[in-house]
């Protein structure tokens, strides 16, 4: 009976021992995070969640689709909890390798707007940014200004300049045309822009304006944060700012294309609630502002307002097709790109 009693005593010590074990590593008081984002906002934002909930944030910094190929490699062992990064054609390539997994707690996805959420609640943006038109002020007219699909006109040989299609920003917009025009009226766009190409596509979307500014072209295809980068910057970029304009398109009909940086926990996440915690803090009104305010991104929560010089801008009808859908035509729209001739 003594050796019996004995054993029941260690099993209930092992048992407890476990479950301390368990109860230590489910509260390991930090979050690892793998991130493209590069911008001060989110160093500030880090630091102020660290201060509110005595959670670590570790950050990882690497390109896109470096840090999906290393969640690839490393499989289950990765330490990474969370990926931050931008536009849903790579958060789409992230879920399709199954390198996410669902939020454990969706109540902070009920009030968003649906288009900026994954259908399987595997990412949800963080931020919108619209990939527009900007011009400069002293070359172009009021009625020049034009539509997406206007940008395949003839009329505007020689005057348009954008990144390369292998830029996934690109990418997402022609995906975002064929979700809303099908693969042969998007087939004779893409034809029809790269014509009208004054220079063979090279360079970021800053490099972009500054080619505006010197003569380049009249107009060019970019995001709208890095305009207000280039306000931000040095004062040569300043001057160069101030000689462009931003023209939202298709303002009569579907409305602007929108793109989002995003975020999503891991397959492989260890510290899960921890995750969830940070994603929920950077979708919280306070984190909203300082996106908005020192990344001239476009906030995502109804009632935050964007910065003063992005509201300077002008207020626009978004396309708020499903992104979802958007995603999904990312190979497609490289493939035609492709063929088009779009370098």
């Amino acid at each position: 009976m003594k050796s019996i009693y004995h054993v029941f005593a260690l099993i209930i010590f092992i048992a407890l021992t476990l479950t301390g074990c368990v109860q230590k590593k489910s509260e390991p008081g930090e979050v690892n995070v793998y991130s493209h984002r590069h911008y001060d906002s989110d160093k500030i934002l880090f630091e102020q969640f660290t201060e509110q909930t005595g959670i670590k944030v570790n950050v990882v910094k690497a390109k896109a689709d470096q840090l999906i190929e290393r969640l690839k490699k490393e499989g289950e062992n990765s330490p990474a909890d969370v990926l931050m990064t931008v536009d849903v054609g790579r958060l789409t390539r992230a879920k399709d390798a199954s390198l996410l997994q669902a939020f454990p707690d969706t109540g902070m996805l009920d009030n968003l707007p649906k288009h900026l959420v994954d259908e399987d609640s595997q990412w949800v943006a963080l931020t919108k940014r619209a990939r527009v038109v900007v011009y400069h002020k002293d070359r172009v007219e009021a009625d020049e200004l034009p539509d997406y699909e206007d940008l395949s006109d003839p009329k505007y040989q020689g005057r348009i300049i954008t990144r390369s299609s292998t830029n996934i920003y690109n990418q997402s917009l022609i995906a975002s045309i064929l979700v809303h025009n099908g693969a042969e009226a998007t087939e004779t766009w893409a034809n029809g822009l790269v014509s009208n190409f004054a220079r063979d596509p090279k360079g970021n979307d800053r490099a972009q304006m500054r080619a505006l500014a010197a003569g380049v072209a009249d107009f060019a295809i970019v995001n709208t944060y890095y305009l207000g980068l280039l306000f931000a910057g040095p004062e040569v970029d300043k001057e160069i700012a101030a000689q462009l304009k931003i023209h939202f398109p298709n303002q009569s009909g579907r409305g602007t294309h929108i793109n989002v940086s995003g975020a999503g926990i891991t397959k492989s996440a260890k510290n899960i609630e921890n995750a969830q915690k940070l994603i929920s803090f950077l979708l919280s009104p306070t984190a909203q502002k300082i996106f908005a305010e020192v990344n001239y991104e476009y906030p995502i929560l109804e009632g935050v307002e964007a910065s003063r010089l992005v509201k300077s801008w002008g207020d626009f009808k978004e396309d708020t097709v499903s992104l979802n859908s958007v995603g999904a035509k990312g190979a497609e729209a490289l493939k035609l790109a492709d063929r088009a001739g779009w370098k």
